[in-house]
């Protein structure tokens, strides 16, 4: 956290600032970003939230949800403003300016000090400031650092604990994933010693699922599921079709890629859903297969080595059989991998 005294003199005094994420946020995007909202407010700034697309009803618990301002590419003016306006530009969960997708022109020409923290690999290093740790395993471990580091851990409230404790849990697969480390149950304890109570931030997550994403769950797993057991690679392809026949909604594919890796002996997993033209990919993997190199690679993409994304603008069967070629080239080399 090199940068991390220049950014607390920038933020000691009061600023606009405007907290920003990757689109199509997850727990650990909105959660880092309401939980440095709720800090910030607290210490006396005027503070905006914008997310570059919509986000899951799942996450719709959150403490402030309610004040963040979605990115419209047909009204960018709503936004734009903000971040005229704004000294101040915090960049959370992700380090390339391509990942707010239609945003990316409104938070490029922004003339404020931009300050990114993050986790993920290969940062464009766009920003003025960095916080950035490959080892954290979420950007909401990395805000809470930040956070205790400006003397602030006296001023985390139940809002902010549970806000940040959703990114750490969902981030680290509730806590099973290699990247569960003794530091991350150490800072959870202490989120919940703030008022995060875990056994509701786990149902409003995980149990509260529509009738419509579970029979798709059952067609998807019954008729959608692909495996290849010789190469240890499985996968689902999800079109437009299937999306609407079941009346998906954003979120509704969440953590689906974790049932292809959890057939015993895949060590691959990947999603392929069509929306809107564009193919999004999800991959999955187990020890030291780097799905990140390989969706950078080929599906213009990137991420954490075993959980990474991509996409493409070409049709989901072309996309499905590159895949596919690429694996019988073994580029992944899955059969390394004991």
């Amino acid at each position: 956290m090199k940068d991390l005294p220049a950014i607390k003199q920038l933020l000691d005094s009061p600023k606009e600032i405007v907290i920003t994420m990757h689109a199509s946020p997850d727990a650990d995007a909105l959660g880092s970003s309401l939980g440095l909202y709720h800090f910030l407010k607290a210490k006396g700034h005027e503070v905006v939230v914008v997310a570059p697309t919509e986000y899951p009803n799942f996450l719709n618990w959150m403490a402030g949800h309610e004040e963040v301002l979605v990115f419209d590419a047909k009204s960018p003016e709503k936004v734009s403003g903000h971040f005229n306006q704004a000294e101040l530009v915090f960049c959370l969960d992700f380090s390339g300016l391509s990942r707010v997708r239609e945003m990316e022109s409104v938070l490029d020409q922004s003339p404020a000090k931009k300050i990114i923290v993050d986790h993920h690999l290969n940062p464009e290093g766009f920003a003025d400031y960095m916080i950035w740790d490959t080892t954290a395993a979420a950007t909401a471990e990395l805000i809470y650092e930040m956070i205790v580091e400006m003397d602030g851990r006296a001023m985390v409230t139940e809002d902010i604990a549970s806000c940040l404790y959703a990114g750490i849990m969902t981030d680290t697969g509730s806590f099973k994933h290699s990247n569960t480390t003794p530091k991350v149950h150490r800072i959870v304890a202490e989120l919940m010693e703030c008022g995060a109570k875990s056994a509701m931030i786990s149902q409003a997550i995980y149990d509260t699922y529509s009738l419509n994403r579970l029979r798709f769950l059952g067609y998807a797993l019954n008729e959608l599921l692909e495996v290849n057991e010789e190469m240890g690679v499985a996968y689902f392809a999800i079109s437009s079709s299937d999306a609407q026949n079941y009346q998906l909604k954003k979120g509704d594919t969440e953590g689906l890629v974790n049932y292809a890796l959890s057939i015993d002996g895949i060590m691959v997993a990947a999603l392929f859903k069509e929306v809107d033209g564009e193919i999004k990919i999800s991959f999955r993997s187990f020890g030291d297969i780097e799905v990140n190199k390989f969706a950078e690679n080929y599906f213009d993409g990137g991420g954490h080595k075993n959980a990474a994304g991509g996409h493409t603008f070409e049709t989901l069967k072309n996309t499905v059989t590159t895949f596919e070629k690429l694996i019988s080239q073994n580029v992944l080399k899955t059969k390394q991998k004991g």
